[in-house]
């Protein structure tokens, strides 16, 4: 083994006798390597001035850092905040108001949507089909020979009823009579019912008639 060392090419990498200032093969110079070791710079040496200052320059280089990137992130709050607000002012009605234009109005014919309301469809007057008289729940009729009365008998009270009786089930009825001097009549304030006084006797009697809605409905009376 050679007690010479070798070094290598710092261009071509091939190895030479440390003994040799330039590599063979390309021709490169070698460089030297010193052995010395640098001395400390003051600034490094604890104890010194040169040591303070840079601990000094160190610790406010620190501080202002600090403080910068505190101002950064202020600035980044403040232009979020800002931002968000201008995004709700544009949805108030005042800023869509001035943002959005306001559509031209257009007029037009107002005779082409005049629109003729429909006939009502007629509806048919109804009529009264029948008359009924009761005294109680028994019916009073032309054929069975109405009602008879005498004098000094107790005044009697009829009823009438017009049909069909869910449409006339509160119609107004007028009681009227051929001869009121001999038949009194004192009709209920709804119609409905009227009470017959006996005034004096007639031969043949007369007749006791309920109207409603134009509809007639007799029944003689004797009178004794």
């Amino acid at each position: 083994m050679s007690m010479i060392p070798e070094v290598q090419c710092r261009r071509c990498g091939q190895s030479f006798s440390a003994l040799r200032t330039r590599c063979p093969n390309c021709g490169t110079r070698r460089v030297m390597q010193s052995g010395r070791t640098p001395a400390p710079t003051p600034g490094t040496v604890k104890g010194t001035a040169s040591y303070d200052r840079a601990e000094t320059n160190t610790r406010w280089q620190l501080i202002f850092g600090l403080i910068l990137v505190v101002a950064v992130i202020l600035a980044v709050i403040v232009m979020v905040s800002t931002t968000l607000n201008g995004l709700d002012n544009e949805n108030t009605p005042s800023r869509r108001s001035r943002s959005t234009p306001t559509p031209a109005v257009v007029t037009e014919d107002p005779a082409l949507y005049i629109e003729t309301a429909p006939t009502p469809s007629p509806t048919p007057t109804p009529t009264v089909e029948a008359i009924k008289i009761f005294f109680y729940e028994t019916e009073l009729t032309e054929e069975k020979g109405g009602f008879t009365m005498h004098m000094g008998e107790d005044p009697l009270t009829i009823k009438a009823s017009a049909y069909p009786a869910d449409v006339f089930a509160n119609a107004p009825m007028t009681w009227s009579t051929a001869d009121p001097d001999c038949l009194k009549l004192t009709p209920s304030e709804d119609g409905k019912s009227c009470t017959c006084e006996i005034l004096q006797a007639k031969s043949g009697g007369t007749k006791l008639t309920v109207t409603c809605y134009g509809f007639e409905y007799s029944i003689p009376v004797y009178l004794w």
